[in-house]
């Protein structure tokens, strides 16, 4: 007895057309033809047929299954090394899992690390951009000590102000604000003395300067610049 290829792929739980591919890249030997001009297939092509679609469901590829050859009966070794590429995709899917938890449960941002995501959410929408551009550029201890400033964050008037603050405020507005918004400042920079730590930034101190300076112009109006301008030198006479 024999089967057609309809059949085959019947008794497979495939398709003609997975068979008739099987076929053309090599992986499926082509049977005999009765006389009739029609294929006809055995045990072996099944068993054989039935293998390739276990190795597929498991995972592996076509071009792995050829690159096995006669050892795809129990190929120990592709096994194993499928088993830990799963392993570590199951670990990656599961720290997935727990950074959309935080993502739906806090409504955070998608653009930031998970552990600085629900901490964002205290800031504006220039701030939280800014901290994205500086999460890009520092090294490791100038993360470091952005994280813990950011958890650490408790909201001050005086940010409301700056946040606020339109284009076109006068220059006593300006003043006024540098100089109270100054103090805010020196405390931040007291409490987390690495924030301006640069020195293992991937990119050099220079590119962190360029990089901050081109996300102030982007991210903030004119008389908010002007502010920052105005506290750099009360700043500098601290030392901060």
């Amino acid at each position: 007895m024999a089967w057609s290829t309809r059949q085959l792929a019947e008794l497979a739980g495939t398709s003609l057309r997975a068979v008739r591919h099987y076929h053309e890249v090599g992986l499926l030997d082509e049977p005999e033809r009765a006389s009739n001009g029609y294929k006809r297939y055995g045990v072996a092509h099944l068993v054989r047929l039935l293998r390739i679609k276990r190795l597929t469901d498991l995972g592996f590829s076509l071009s792995q299954i050829a690159e096995l050859g006669d050892a795809d009966e129990h190929p120990e070794e592709a096994l194993r090394a499928l088993d830990a590429e799963l392993a570590g995709t199951i670990e990656r899917l599961q720290r997935v899992r727990v950074e959309l938890a935080v993502i739906l449960r806090q409504g955070a941002p998608t653009d930031l690390p998970p552990e600085l995501a629900s901490a964002s959410a205290r800031f504006s929408e220039a701030d939280r951009a800014f901290i994205v551009v500086m999460t890009r550029v520092l090294g490791p201890k100038g993360l470091d000590a952005w994280r813990e400033m950011l958890l650490a964050y408790h909201a001050d008037p005086v940010a409301d102000e700056f946040d606020d603050l339109p284009a076109d405020a006068d220059e006593r507005t300006r003043q006024d604000l540098a100089e109270r918004f100054a103090p805010h400042a020196r405390d931040l920079a007291a409490a987390h003395p690495g924030l301006h730590d640069v020195d293992d930034a991937p990119g050099g101190p220079r590119f962190v300067s360029e990089t901050i300076g081109m996300a102030l112009v982007d991210l903030y109006n004119p008389a908010q610049i002007d502010v920052l301008r105005r506290m750099a030198p009360m700043l500098e006479a601290d030392g901060s």
